[in-house]
């Protein structure tokens, strides 16, 4: 039987002691025909097993659906706190990667002025060691030219041809040689 028939019966039950005749000097007490009440208590209890069974399947749905959808929910709470971790670490680990990146090219980049200023500095340091080797040269090639010049002028004319490897010992001895 239907709730709906539970609560009918109830209802012409409670119709019934509401309408039933009262006791003589007995205010809560009233009359009722037995055999119909006792009829209507029967259906009653007859139609709750089948009620009560029936609600408890209703609560038994209604828990596994509840749980069901728990258990749903902290699936997919679960997944996207797996998912916003993984976003987070992968921002991170990028993060990172960019600050290294750029304190690498920040480091190279010195480093390269610093060989370029060096090899500048080596450069300029050899250029001027050169510069000072061959003024130096020149110097005292331009010593032994003279002294050539003017030993070789008068000498030249005094001494036989035999004497002109004497004149290139002499040069040879002003000009020093020029290191490495």
């Amino acid at each position: 039987m239907e709730n709906s028939n539970i609560i009918e019966l109830l209802d012409i039950l409670y119709a019934m002691v509401s309408e039933a005749w009262g006791v003589p000097l007995g205010n809560d007490k009233c009359i009722i025909e037995r055999d119909k009440a006792i009829e209507i208590i029967d259906e009653i209890k007859n139609s709750l097993p089948s009620s009560i069974a029936e609600a408890k399947r209703l609560v038994a749905a209604r828990d596994e659906f509840i749980g069901n959808a728990k258990r749903e929910a902290d699936a997919l709470r679960k997944n996207a706190e797996d998912k916003a971790r993984s976003m987070v670490e992968e921002q991170e680990i990028v993060r990172v990667a960019r600050a290294r990146s750029a304190e690498m090219i920040a480091s190279a980049e010195a480093k390269s002025s610093e060989l370029r200023r060096i090899a500048g500095e080596y450069v300029d340091d050899i250029m001027r060691q050169t510069e000072e080797s061959l003024s130096a040269s020149l110097a005292t090639v331009r010593a032994a030219h003279g002294a050539f010049t003017n030993a070789g002028s008068g000498a030249a004319a005094r001494q036989p041809k035999k004497e002109a490897p004497a004149a290139a010992k002499m040069a040879s001895s002003l000009v020093p040689e020029i290191e490495d």
